[in-house]
Parts: structure tokens; C-alpha cells; sequence
């Protein structure tokens, strides 16, 4: 129908009466783009680039040049992209450890240096498993004495108590000394192995005997420590069973008592577990190298305590599987035997070795895990791992450990900072002349 002008009444009022074809209509239309038609494709179209260069939700980002490559040298790389690995020269990565870094760590410093450590270890260990070695094979050759005549067993009883509490005070008192000494080496040869070096027994002692004399001030400060308090739990105990208490307060006051010195053990000797590596690396007197670690660790406590525990608790099972069958064929000796001398003899290496090669393995460990948390403590506290990389840096490029790496855990002694300067006034240790 039309409304009276003329218009035709397929074409909307107001449109011209020529309208150009839809798009792709007409063969060559002029309105037709080149290259289509009827039936053809629609032209590529070009990518789209997401925002920020990352690829889109749950496609991975292509590799190569481009809006995906690398960042510009100084940028963070983009988010969701993991950041570089820290720099490895030895047994740790130099940067703040986790627990499978100071673990993995320990048994890296054993297999750096196997030959050290574990010789010096075995000395140790068998200078400590002798005496109760001795002691035991005495109580385990009475026992088999005694299947045939038991009177025997009952008129040895004083003798088999002395031998065997008697052989484990000597061998307290021998590892007093030992592993005191086996600490301080160990420690050094920590220091040299966080940078990939070695280190001789002779060139470790060297370094080492200055400080043994601080050594055995920790030891003995940490002895007192302590006995005191137990001393004290001692005499509450005995005072109040002579006033006339009964059973039931002596047990409550008993228990409570050794839950909180249990506590206090705990906490103190979490305090000062750092002390004798500050005072082998740091050179540091008893006072100083107390206060130092009691610093340390001050940030960082149930960390500490909680790889400290699970050290101790390691270290005892891998001690027991490895002395377990020398102890078993010590103990079938001994009854076997029926207190021969030939009998006790035997018994008495069996429980010995048993005893060395537990001990030989866990003594170098629990160095190291020391060791590893007080490096792992600056790092996170005074940012030690700069220093450290920084260093490394400077010894790959040289491409050799120079022994002046055992100056840079002085924290006196570091990269351009106070201490000892070279005559053109820059840090000694890392610069070339």
C-alpha cells in the first residue's frame, strides 16, 4: 500500500530508494569485500593479544620471543610465573632454607667430603662407644654365666651395675670432649662446603683449636644450665618427703615439677643451641656468642625447636637400625658363650661397632643441621643471603673457592663493609688488585 509520495513499500520512510546489496550478496558488487562471495569463508581474523601479555584462562603461555618471553632484565616476572632458582655453589641453595634444604643439606656435607667426616666421626664415636661397649659385654657375659649357675648371677650383680653405669660415665665424659672438638670441625668444614669447597682435617684443626677453649666454656655453661634447675626439683622433692608428705603430693609435686623443667630444658637449649657455630664462624668469645644466638633464634623459636626435635628424633632412629644387629649378635654372643672370656671379648666389639657406626652417621648430621640453622637464621634476619650470593658470585667468576670465604661469616668482615680493608680502601676479601 502506498502512502501517496511515491515510495515504494518494502523501503522504510526517510531511506533512499537505492540501497546498497548486504554484505557478500552480489557477485561483484562493489559493496563486496575481495575475496568473498557466496559459500566463501570469512576472512583470518588477527589474534588478540590478552591484557598484561599472559595467555588466556587455561591455555599455557606459548615460549619464545614475544608478548610471552621473558620480562626486561630488573621487572618481576609476571604473575603466575615461578621465579628464578636461587644460586647453588654447594650443599645449600643461598637463599632462606626450608626444612628439606637444611635436612637435604646435612647429607649433602657428608657426601661433599666423606672421607673427612666420616674418618673424623668414627674416631669420635668409638673413643665414646668403647667404655659402654665394655660395661655391657661384663652384664651380658654374667647373664649367660648365670643359665648354668645362677649363683653366680647374684654375687655379680654390684659388679655388673658398676661396670655398666661406670663405662657410661666414661663415655659421657669422653664425648664431653670428642664431640666438642667434632662440633668445631664439623662447623668449619659447614662454612667452606655452603660455597662448593673442601677442606683438609689438618686445615680444619687449624682453624679450629683457637676456639676450642670457647668450646668448652658453651659446654660447660650449657651443663650448668642445666643441672641447677634439676638440683633444685632434687632437693623440693627430698624437703618435702622429710616434712611428712604423702605419696599423692610427692607425685603431684614430682610430675609438675619435671614438666616444667622439661619446659625450661626446651627453651633454653633452643636459645643457645646456635652458640658454637657463632663461635667457630663468628669468632666470637662464651658471652657473645650466648648472647648472639639467643638473638638469633629470638625470631624464629618454634621453628627452631620443632627441626631441632625432629633432628634428635631422626638421628635416634637411624642410630637404633644401624646398632640393631650388632646388638642382637653382641647379646647372642654373650649368652652363648656362658661368660667366657672369648665370649665377652666379642660382645664387647659387636656392641662397639654397632655403636660407631650409628654414631658416625649422626654425629656429622646433627653438625650440620646446626650448622645449616644458623645460616638459615641470618638469612631471614639480617639478610645473609645477599652476602652469600655476592660472594659466589665473585668465586665463579674467579672459578675457585679462595679461603677467605671463611672470613665472610664474620659479620665484621663482609663485601665493602667494616673490618679489614685492602689499600685501596675496599673490602679485602672479594676484590681483585
Amino acid at each position: 500500500m502506498s502512502d501517496g509520495h511515491g515510495s515504494t513499500p518494502d523501503t522504510p520512510p526517510g531511506w533512499a530508494s537505492n540501497q546498497p546489496p548486504p554484505y557478500g550478496d552480489a557477485p561483484g558488487s562493489p559493496w563486496t569485500a575481495p575475496g568473498s562471495g557466496p559459500g566463501a569463508p570469512p576472512p583470518p581474523q588477527p589474534p588478540q593479544q590478552p591484557y598484561g601479555g599472559q595467555a588466556p584462562y587455561g591455555q599455557p603461555p606459548p615460549s619464545g620471543p614475544g608478548p610471552y618471553g621473558p620480562p626486561p632484565h630488573g621487572f618481576p616476572p609476571p604473575h603466575g610465573f615461578p621465579p628464578p632458582p636461587a644460586m647453588r655453589p654447594g650443599i645449600i641453595p643461598l637463599r632462606p632454607l626450608g626444612l628439606g634444604d637444611i635436612l637435604d643439606g646435612a647429607i649433602k656435607l657428608i657426601r661433599s667430603n666423606p672421607k673427612t667426616i666420616l674418618g673424623l666421626s668414627a674416631i669420635v664415636a668409638a673413643l665414646g662407644a668403647i667404655p659402654v661397649a665394655i660395661g655391657q659385654a661384663v652384664v651380658i657375659g654374667d647373664l649367660g654365666a648365670g643359665i648354668n649357675d645362677p649363683s653366680l648371677l647374684e654375687n655379680s650383680q654390684d659388679i655388673g651395675f658398676l661396670a655398666q653405669y661406670g663405662g657410661t660415665l666414661i663415655s659421657y665424659a669422653v664425648q664431653f670432649v670428642a664431640v666438642t672438638l667434632l662440633t668445631g670441625v664439623l662447623t668449619r668444614i659447614l662454612g667452606r662446603a655452603v660455597f662448593g669447597g673442601k677442606m683438609t682435617v689438618g686445615e680444619a684443626w687449624k682453624l679450629t683449636r683457637d676456639r676450642v677453649p670457647t668450646l668448652f666454656g658453651l659446654v660447660a655453661i650449657g651443663l650448668l644450665a642445666m643441672l641447677l634447675p634439676m638440683v633444685v626439683v632434687v632437693l623440693l622433692i627430698v624437703g618435702l618427703g622429710a616434712a611428712g608428705a604423702d605419696f599423692g603430693a610427692l607425685f603431684v609435686v614430682g610430675a609438675l615439677a619435671m614438666l616444667g623443667f622439661i619446659a625450661y630444658a626446651l627453651f633454653i637449649t633452643t636459645r643457645l643451641a646456635l652458640a658454637p657455630s657463632v663461635a667457630v664462624l663468628e669468632r666470637r668469645g662464651v658471652v657473645d656468642s650466648l648472647r648472639r644466638s639467643w638473638n638469633l633464634v629470638g625470631g624464629g623459636f618454634w621453628r627452631t625447636l620443632g627441626i631441632l626435635l625432629l633432628t634428635q628424633l631422626i638421628t635416634a632412629l637411624v642410630a637404633l637400625v644401624l646398632s640393631f644387629p650388632f646388638s642382637i649378635m653382641a647379646f647372642v654372643a654373650g649368652l652363648i658363650g656362658q661368660g667366657s672370656t672369648g665370649s665377652r671379648i666379642v660382645t664387647a666389639i659387636l656392641i662397639a661397632v654397632g655403636g660407631t657406626v650409628g654414631a658416625m652417621i649422626t654425629y656429622p648430621f646433627q653438625a650440620g643441621v646446626n650448622g645449616l640453622l644458623y645460616a638459615d637464621r641470618r638469612m631471614r634476619a639480617e639478610a645473609f643471603d645477599l652476602v652469600l650470593q655476592t660472594a659466589a658470585i665473585e668465586q665463579q667468576r674467579q672459578g675457585w673457592v679462595h679461603a677467605s670465604a671463611d672470613d665472610l661469616w664474620d659479620p665484621s668482615i663482609t663485601p665493602g663493609g667494616p673490618g679489614r680493608y685492602d689499600q685501596t680502601g675496599r673490602g679485602a676479601p672479594w676484590h681483585d688488585s
